[in-house]
Order: structure tokens, then sequence, then C-alpha cells
């Protein structure tokens, strides 16, 4: 396995804004160095995708803005895409693995038509309990989690509202939800979502680790901005759980090398197969 076999496409959905986000991805690809390589492409600003033939893997970023709209250019590729590699893993037998986060997520639940996606009546951000599904209790990608588990979280839409009956049509499962709020009337927003056997997705930031976001806090605006949003106390418990190495690191060491292996286990053996 000296040769790096398996090729992983970045896409960069930031949309020129700098961000802790993509650092924390390749900390984690290069986990598995030995095995990968890995291009970058920079979806919002470039417009640029990658040619599904010489790729294995897929990771889609978090990003900024309103996953209701597009530039009418960028997104419109983007959508193609998905559906492109839908239509590669319908008709061949080496598939092809992609996992959305945050934003991507949230456009890819809009694609496949599966839920709603509304702004938030307040922005969520910090360390979250994520709970899993009953279908979620045995996903590969949460392996080694405990239930509920903890995530980063930074968002101001949400995936509410699923519309059973085409998750049911597709195959798709709900694999997480967000933590039980007793205290308002809220719907709790829908945090991950197994599309395929080989599409993923999650709303919270399993890339994040404690290093991006105290140095995301070093920024004093965003210090005060978070403060002012949770308060002392919660901000306090909040760099507690950073610390705590059983919650965020223990997401960000298990959920995409998860993903990864699985990923790369599943294209080696079918590699394999049709070698012999």
């Amino acid at each position: 396995m000296s040769n790096k076999i398996i090729k992983i496409a970045l896409l960069d959905m930031y949309n020129g804004i700098p961000n802790q986000g993509m650092r924390c991805i390749i900390d984690v690809i290069t986990r598995f160095s030995p095995v990968v390589s890995f291009e970058i492409f920079d979806v919002r600003v470039k417009c640029e995708l990658p040619e599904i033939n010489k790729f294995d893997i897929y990771i889609s970023t978090g990003g900024p803005g309103n996953p209701l709209v597009g530039d009418g250019e960028w997104d419109k590729k983007y959508y193609e895409f998905i559906d492109s590699l839908t239509k590669w893993n319908n008709e061949n037998t080496v598939k092809k693995h992609v996992l959305f986060i945050c934003h991507s997520f949230q456009m890819a639940c809009l694609h496949f038509g599966l839920a709603t996606v509304t702004k938030r009546n307040d922005t969520s951000f910090g360390v979250m309990t994520i709970h899993k599904t009953k279908e979620g209790s045995t996903d590969p990608l949460f392996e080694g989690l405990a239930d509920p588990f903890y995530a980063i979280d930074s968002r101001d839409y949400q995936v509410v509202q699923p519309k059973l009956s085409i998750f049911a049509k597709k195959g798709a499962k709900i694999i997480s939800l967000e933590k039980i709020r007793d205290h308002v009337q809220y719907e709790r927003a829908i945090m991950a979502v197994r599309f395929t056997d080989y599409f993923v997705g999650t709303q919270f930031h399993p890339e994040a680790d404690p290093i991006s976001f105290v140095s995301h806090l070093r920024n004093k605006e965003a210090k005060e901005k978070i403060k002012s949003m949770k308060g002392k106390k919660k901000f306090r418990n909040m760099l507690e759980d950073l610390m705590d190495d059983d919650k965020i690191y223990r997401t960000n060491e298990t959920l995409i090398p998860n993903f990864l292996r699985i990923a790369i286990n599943d294209l080696m053996k079918t590699k394999k197969m049709l070698s012999n």
C-alpha cells in the first residue's frame, strides 16, 4: 500500500471566508496519508468541482451563509455534481463515498427532498450534545461514540420537518437529533442523515477540534459575541467541555476517521475483487 491509491476530493464551501474547518479536515485526512491523497476544490468562489472518475471519496465542507440561496452558477453545478455521483453509484460496482458537513448537509437534505431548512430563532454555537436515533445506534459512522456524544455546532439554519415518506422511498435514515430542550417548544433539528450506504451527512462539525475553537475564541469580538449570546456561565461550561477528553476530542478522533476507514475498506475490497 505504498502507493496512494485512494483519492479524496475536498470540496471547499467556505466562500473564501477564513476558517479553521479546512485545517481540521486536512489534519484528519493526513492520518491516512500512507493510503490516500487529496485535492481541494473551491466550489463557491471559483465554481470548481472535480471530475468524478478521478476521485474515490468526497468531503463537502461547512460554510457560511444561507443554504437556500446560491448565485445560480456554483449551486446549480454543485447539485448536478451530486446527481452525477448518485448516477455513478447506481451504475458502477466501485462506489463513490461522500460526507456532507453543515452547510453542505443542509443543501443535500434540500436537494434530495428529505426535509425543510429554516432559519433558527437564534444562532446555535458551541458544544452540543448529539443524540443517536435507533438507526444511528447501529450506524458505523458513530461506532465508538457514546449516546449522547458531543460535537461543535455552528449554524443559523436547521434541518427540520422530515418528509418520512420520502425517507422511506429513498431508503434514507435519520441517525441523530439535537439535544432535548424541554423548556422550549421548538422541534428538534435533524443532526445527521444516512442518505444511502455511501452518502452520509452531519449538521454539526465532526472535524472541529478544541484547538480550532480556542483559536476562534482568541478573537475578542467573537468571544464577546458568544458571551452575550450564551451568558458567562454557559461560556465557562463550554470551555470545560472543550477540554474534556471524552467530548470534542473523542468526536474529532472518531467520526471522520470512521467515515474514511469505511470508505477505504469498501473501495480496496471492491477493487481487489475486480482485479482477481
